[in-house]
């Protein structure tokens, strides 16, 4: 039976390769048979408030208008967080404050907007950051206090340390590979809690890193980013095929148990099943 209470992850610039390599708690789920890993195609322009657009509404740059890191105004999508509160579901988040910008109110205030409690709110409870260096370590603190506190149904964890060590030193360094090995090992702290109190997790990037230390192009290293599934939603399984990034928002909502917007795509249940693997498939739109 589908839980429908989903924890979301994203680590910022955290690119597929190295993800394979240094993600071992999360590769542990997978090689027993406990969760599923795809290989994602990131959305262009490979940046970051784009793509936490593309991730929460599935809708594309041309369409949302959230083209750069500087496009600092409401999203005008709907997004997961703002269907599940019309689903009558919680929302809640901890992550860095262009997601308060897009979906709750922008420009960002420090002095106001670092912790939200409004259940009026897309997300009603959040506690947001604003420094690129803000620990990974404290964030899942962070998020592991609403979790316990206001048992969210959707719950988002977006945490920066990776994309952060990327562009000082590059995707190929010693620091970056080591901040990803570091956010392998909070996952291993928090995961196991979260599954057993009935959350599914989702864990994935929005853009990778290329060895000089950019991204936002074309380039494999920019694009090509990890997904990790726990969820009966599906049969643990290596995904064969490289998935949308469009993709993620529809099968959010699915996991969720609600209708998903009218402008995100249909769940591909081709694309992303092995024979036999999907469930409740047929129920979706």
């Amino acid at each position: 039976m589908l839980n429908k209470k989903v924890v979301m992850i994203t680590l910022d610039g955290c690119r597929y390769d190295i993800a394979i390599q240094q993600l071992g708690i999360l590769n542990h789920f997978v090689e027993k048979g406990l969760a599923s890993r795809f290989k994602v195609l990131s959305e262009t322009p490979s940046n970051s408030r784009p793509l936490y657009e593309v991730l929460l509404t599935g809708v594309p740059t041309h369409e949302n208008g959230i083209y750069t890191n500087y496009s600092v105004q409401r999203s005008k999508e709907e997004s997961i967080f703002s269907l599940a509160k019309k689903a009558g579901k919680t929302t809640a988040a901890a992550a860095y404050h262009w997601v308060s910008e897009l979906y709750n109110r922008a420009p960002f205030s420090m002095l106001e907007d670092r912790i939200q409690h409004d259940e009026s709110n897309n997300i009603q409870h959040g506690i947001f950051y604003s420094d690129d260096t803000y620990p990974d370590s404290h964030l899942f603190q962070d998020a592991h206090h609403l979790i316990r506190t206001y048992a969210p149904d959707f719950m988002y964890v977006h945490s920066m340390n990776i994309d952060d060590e990327g562009h000082k030193y590059t995707g190929n360094s010693i620091e970056y590979r080591r901040a990803v090995n570091r956010i392998d090992t909070i996952l291993g702290i928090y995961l196991p809690i979260w599954l057993e109190m009935g959350y599914q997790i989702v864990v994935t990037s929005d853009h990778g890193m290329d060895d000089y230390g950019n991204h936002g192009g074309t380039m494999r290293e920019h694009r090509e980013v990890p997904l990790f599934i726990l969820s009966d939603c599906m049969a643990p399984h290596i995904g064969e095929n490289v998935q949308a990034q469009l993709q993620l928002a529809p099968l959010v909502c699915h996991m969720l148990g609600i209708e998903k917007a009218e402008k995100m795509q249909k769940v591909d249940w081709n694309s992303w099943k092995q024979e036999g693997d999907m469930h409740e498939a047929n129920t979706v739109e």
